[in-house]
């Protein structure tokens, strides 16, 4: 199927359309109402610097239901022992500048650009984007963020400086989104990491399903910072 070349409108191809890798579309820009659009299509951005901005839909979708978690005893025992203070929204701008420099230093690239990385900043001024942190003595060591639409969180990106610091900020926001009724976390790209905490793949079509139940769903106001009825 051919790639389609996005314009100023604001529209996408419908995601049967993508390739068999799940490249659906080139082009466009980062605007808060692109980004918006995308995720609630399923579709999310992923390219390199230097790259034409490239939009992707996988098939399968690698999602983790909250009800699924899964814990190593290991990591539940870390996760008692509250040796890592978690926090909701704290540092947006520091974990996904973490993401991106740590991805660099791994592969000698990321996907983290400067675009997407200030793309993202206004995602979370603006309610969207939100972060999970794990601190250690006052230290940032790890964390994640993603971009919350009515019951679905679309997971981005993760990074740890101490062992199990992202994992623990992973369970953490899972137990949160569950209390919160949400459906799904959308984990975007398979990886034995991820599966290992429960997540798997769906069909896209059924993917696309829970999408167009839960996102038009109301999500409570505000940053998460200052929401309640979840103990981080």
């Amino acid at each position: 199927m051919p790639v389609f070349e996005l314009t100023e409108h604001i529209v996408f191809p419908l995601p049967a359309f993508a390739e068999p890798d799940g490249l659906l579309a080139v082009g466009g820009d980062l605007s808060t109402d692109r980004l918006l659009a995308a995720y609630s299509m399923g579709i999310f951005p992923w390219y390199t610097e230097g790259s034409p901005i490239l939009w992707w839909s996988p098939n399968p979708r690698l999602v983790l239901f909250p009800a699924e978690l899964r814990v190593s005893r290991n990591l539940r025992r870390t996760v008692r022992k509250n040796i890592f203070t978690v926090t909701l929204d704290r540092a947006f701008r520091d974990v996904i500048r973490s993401c991106a420099e740590v991805h660099s230093a791994r592969s000698g690239d990321t996907w983290i650009t400067a675009d997407m990385e200030a793309a993202y900043n206004r995602l979370h001024t603006e309610g969207y984007a939100h972060s999970v942190e794990s601190w250690l003595h006052g230290e940032l060591v790890g964390g994640l963020y993603g971009v919350s639409l009515g019951g679905v969180f679309f997971g981005e990106s993760m990074f740890t400086k101490v062992s199990d610091a992202s994992k623990v900020a992973f369970v953490k926001l899972t137990e949160c989104l569950q209390k919160w009724g949400f459906e799904v976390v959308d984990c975007q790209v398979d990886t034995r990491h991820l599966r290992s905490l429960g997540a798997r793949g769906i069909p896209r079509s059924e993917f696309m399903q829970i999408l167009e139940a839960a996102v038009p769903r109301p999500e409570p106001a505000g940053m998460w910072k200052e929401l309640s009825g979840c103990e981080i």
